[in-house]
């Protein structure tokens, strides 16, 4: 089971209460006028960005004809999002779309994720995430270092916690394996941390390599992408995609299903779990 985390407790709340506002086929313009708020408001906390008073919450929850015990899950959900997550006391130093991922990741019960060049950030030692963070000189200030280190390493507990560990699943190209971030030697020691980190998870933790003598395939050369999967069934499959300079949350599910199936391709042309260890295992080797 997830950790509680405020972010997804929003997000389940504003898509129900939207799902609810189609169901009695009010438009969100009618809907925002009647509750007595903009519709850009409406909007944002149907899409979790925002969330309704109590009384607000009980006005749209009779005009869009919700029962009771819905009405008391939600004003469940509406508690749990007013919980601060830990990922709040960052809130000056990234922007509130990462924030939000940040929460996603950590209520999420699974995550799906492709890396072309890096290895993925809930699986980097705290020397390799410094120097890819070091390394991004033009966008990060030196003097946010420490503290993206520490978030970083603080978003790992989903990997590591023994009670309740998310299931991570992540197809990297084999380039990630022989990129020397932060040089021979702190690439060797993030090479073994994934070994060690593989070894000890093996119910929740797999890392399938895409060897160089693979085929072309629809995430060749991609960007950075995440598709979470949350407990609540009330909840879709979202994805989550990086750039250099972009990054954002993608709801639609025609875009999500298109990433998915991208994703199985990926999985199709990468070794499987025992000769994507072996292949890490011989980089590995080559380096030391």
């Amino acid at each position: 089971m997830a950790p509680s985390s405020a972010t997804v407790a929003a997000l389940e709340l504003g898509f129900r209460l939207r799902d609810a506002r189609e169901e009695v086929g009010l438009s969100g313009i009618k809907a925002a006028q009647t509750l007595g708020i903009s519709q850009n408001f409406l909007s944002e906390v149907e899409h979790g960005k925002r969330r309704l008073t109590e009384d607000k919450l009980a006005e749209a929850a009779d005009l869009y004809s919700i029962h009771k015990q819905e009405l008391s899950e939600l004003r469940a959900l509406r508690d749990q999002s007013d919980e601060r997550g830990w990922w709040i006391r960052y809130s000056g130093l990234f922007p509130p779309d990462m924030l939000r991922y940040f929460g996603y990741e950590w209520g999420a019960e699974s995550i799906r994720s492709h890396e072309s060049l890096l290895i993925p950030g809930l699986l980097q030692t705290e020397a390799y995430a410094r120097a890819v963070i070091d390394g991004d000189k033009p966008n990060i200030r030196a003097s946010d270092t420490d503290q993206r280190v520490a978030a970083r390493l603080k978003r790992q507990r989903r990997i590591t916690d023994a009670d309740d560990p998310v299931k991570f699943t992540v197809v990297l190209s084999e380039g990630a394996l022989k990129q020397q971030v932060g040089g021979p030697k702190v690439l060797a020691e993030q090479l073994q941390h994934l070994i060690d980190l593989i070894e000890a998870h093996p119910e929740t933790l797999e890392v399938l390599v895409v060897p160089f003598t693979a085929d072309a395939h629809g995430a060749l050369g991609a960007s950075t992408f995440h598709l979470l999967t949350f407990p609540s069934p009330q909840l879709p499959d979202l994805a989550w995609q990086e750039t250099v300079t972009t990054a954002g949350l993608i709801e639609s599910s025609t875009r999500v299903r298109q990433f998915s199936l991208t994703w199985a391709d990926c999985v199709r042309h990468a070794a499987d779990r025992t000769g994507s260890l072996d292949v890490i295992f011989r980089d590995l080797k080559a380096l030391t």
